[in-house]
């Protein structure tokens, strides 16, 4: 069958599209500071934001992210938004800035998630803003020795060319370079030598997206060894392999693993829902009547189970499979096979209880 574009997430893509485009145009001053050098970039940046656009809202409209979804904004208004937002903000915290979440896994896989997540966050923090023409420098003609950095048009600070805020400001994409760097040989070193690992990666997957942050972490820094001590011999060639590195790389964010990077957030109302299905009440099993999970939670799984199509009413007493509880499941499988077995078996009390 022919795929076709859906209509709604090809609106909100273009409307990505737009909004980036639109941003640039005013944050950059109406492109006068704008580095048309630059152009590639930018409109790389352009037609990723459209690409993880429309991939996100395919997402979202899948029946089980689309109920989780909508649970999540009707708790978060419901129990007190300054409260959740206090509660989400130390969940980001602990699961973004600090990665604990894999810290519980292992030290090496740590180490490895937050090198990358600094490196590629400060990255982008410093990239997006100078491809936009967001922020720019200028040099007074007075004094050649002195920097203006300048915010959306507004200077915000002034320093010289030697102090110890121009090294670590002219100094930062390498310094998220070389964070990358170390990350990729980590990761790299657990998927060549753990089996757990190679039996289950993909190519393109899993090490395409390692590939493609390691040649633009290599690459940017072979820019600055080119200017700096090879007196710009191969600075061209490495310029273009890193434009290239670059847009591959922002191209393929919405399509491969890394569209976890926008995925993620979504589960930071995984707390947020636990605490409301504990405190909430309790579905009872309709077999042993004993509590085995929370009512919102047994209804989410009802509906999303009949938007999929998965129909799971029995035909008995029991109003839907969702209403009874895993041992009870298990008691009646067991019943079930027994039943169609050619000779009758000895009663056994522990399935009938």
């Amino acid at each position: 069958m022919r795929q076709t574009v859906d209509p709604t997430a090809g609106l909100v893509g273009g409307v990505a599209a737009v909004s980036v485009a639109g941003l640039i145009f005013l944050g950059s001053g109406y492109l006068r500071h704008f580095d048309w050098a630059l152009l590639a970039y930018a409109l790389a940046a352009i037609g990723s934001a459209a690409a993880t656009a429309y991939r996100a809202t395919l997402w979202l409209q899948r029946p089980p992210t689309r109920r989780y979804w909508r649970q999540g904004w009707r708790l978060f208004w419901r129990g007190g938004a300054l409260r959740h937002s206090v509660s989400l903000s130390r969940s980001l915290l602990a699961n973004f800035a600090a990665q604990r979440f894999v810290a519980r896994r292992s030290r090496r896989r740590w180490l490895t998630h937050l090198c990358l997540s600094w490196g590629s966050t400060l990255a982008f923090a410093l990239t997006f803003p100078l491809v936009f023409g967001w922020i720019h420098f200028a040099t007074p003609a007075a004094d050649l020795h002195t920097y203006q950095l300048f915010v959306l048009g507004v200077r915000v600070q002034e320093f010289s060319v030697d102090s110890l805020p121009a090294l670590l400001l002219f100094n930062a994409l390498n310094f998220s370079a070389v964070l990358v760097l170390v990350g990729v040989a980590l990761a790299l070193h657990r998927r060549l030598t753990e089996p757990g690992a190679l039996a289950l990666q993909q190519f393109g997957q899993d090490l395409v997206p390692l590939l493609l942050l390691s040649a633009v972490a290599a690459t940017g820094l072979g820019l600055t060894v080119s200017a700096h001590w090879l007196h710009g011999r191969g600075f061209s060639f490495l310029a273009l392999t890193h434009a290239a590195a670059v847009v591959a790389l922002l191209f393929s964010l919405p399509f491969g693993k890394l569209f976890h990077i926008f995925q993620r957030p979504l589960h930071l109302s995984v707390g947020l829902y636990k605490q409301a299905a504990q405190a909430g009440p309790q579905a009872r099993c309709a077999r042993c009547h004993h509590p085995f999970a929370s009512q919102m939670q047994v209804q989410d799984l009802e509906q999303v189970l009949a938007e999929l199509a998965f129909d799971y009413r029995p035909n008995g007493p029991v109003p839907h499979y969702q209403q009874v509880c895993p041992p009870c499941r298990r008691k009646l499988l067991a019943l079930n096979q027994a039943r169609t077995l050619p000779r009758p078996l000895t009663p056994n009390p522990f399935f009938e209880s």
